[in-house]
């Protein structure tokens, strides 16, 4: 159900550089609403169809833009969080109930990617990417085995909140970043030098990370010096994307914030939710879809994802 402009959003533009980015008579639409807590979008071009997760609900939701309707993509889900897309166009998902991360193959047969390190299982894998060397990255906090609202309430076994990666040829797992209090959304600059990783420990306590760092990729997977590169002015940062030019689109507590590469913030899209994620999609990548917590909106812009 096609539901129009919303009211309650629009933009703020901080930095000349954010108008440029925008379509000046594009509004931000509802697609769709009726989730409890809506995370990982992840947008399929050659079908033209978006799939997100409605992590309580305990299924996986799927857009069709070609005629606007809704269904359900997959249910149960395992309390499924983030997702995205490999570079063979498969859907890589991250499991809170199973506390693994898995791949969807074009034949819909399920293939578990990583659930344990060094023997031990996952907290609840949160989010996730595909380097374009076929490495995959995902963060590892404790969200969903804290209660039994997004996965199932569990001891950790690992004791820690991690960001890994995924070996393309051995499939071997590695630790890339233990200094992290709730490492969650991650997303690579587009020359791929730069690992940006949300902290949202902020959700755990007033004093607790709420920034995004950015972290320098060498060339054998691993990761070297790392700064702050912004702070979440509302709320906490949860996922988010880079466009074509660097631009960082990050979901805050009331909507989306968009910082230049100099961790500069040049401009808001305000939405009547809290936003969990958020990825490019369309014909040309220059849609951005939304996560908010209930319903799924989009807005057209100027640039590309």
């Amino acid at each position: 159900m096609y539901y129009g402009a919303v009211e309650g959003t629009g933009f703020e533009v901080v930095e000349a550089e954010f108008r440029a980015c925008l379509v000046g008579h594009a509004r931000v639409e509802r697609l769709w609403t009726g989730a409890r807590w809506s995370e990982g979008p992840a947008w399929f071009g050659g079908g033209r169809y978006l799939v997100w997760s409605d992590i309580p609900n305990d299924r996986m939701l799927r857009y069709d833009e070609c005629n606007g309707n809704v269904s359900v993509f997959r249910q149960p889900s395992n309390n499924s969080n983030g997702n995205t897309v490999d570079r063979e166009g498969r859907l890589v998902t991250c499991e809170h109930l199973t506390r693994r991360v898995t791949r969807t193959e074009h034949d819909g047969a399920i293939t578990v990617l990583a659930e344990r390190f060094d023997g031990k299982r996952f907290n609840s894998p949160n989010d996730v990417v595909v380097k374009s060397d076929g490495s995959i990255w995902f963060t590892d906090p404790d969200y969903g085995i804290k209660c039994d609202y997004e996965g199932a309430r569990a001891q950790s076994e690992i004791g820690a909140c991690n960001v890994y990666r995924i070996d393309p040829a051995t499939s071997d797992v590695t630790l890339v970043a233990d200094d992290f209090d709730h490492p969650n959304g991650l997303a690579f600059s587009p020359d791929e030098r730069a690992l940006y990783v949300a902290d949202s420990g902020f959700s755990e306590g007033a004093a607790r990370p709420r920034h995004i760092r950015r972290l320098d990729v060498r060339d054998d997977g691993t990761l070297g010096e790392s700064e702050v590169f912004a702070t979440c002015t509302s709320g906490l940062f949860d996922g988010f994307r880079v466009d074509r030019d660097g631009r960082v689109w990050a979901s805050t507590g009331d909507g989306i914030e968009c910082y230049r590469t100099d961790g500069r913030l040049i401009g808001r899209i305000r939405i009547p939710e809290i936003t969990g994620n958020l990825t490019f999609g369309g014909r040309a990548r220059n849609r951005l879809f939304i996560c908010g917590t209930t319903s799924l909106y989009s807005i057209y812009l100027r640039i590309n994802g």
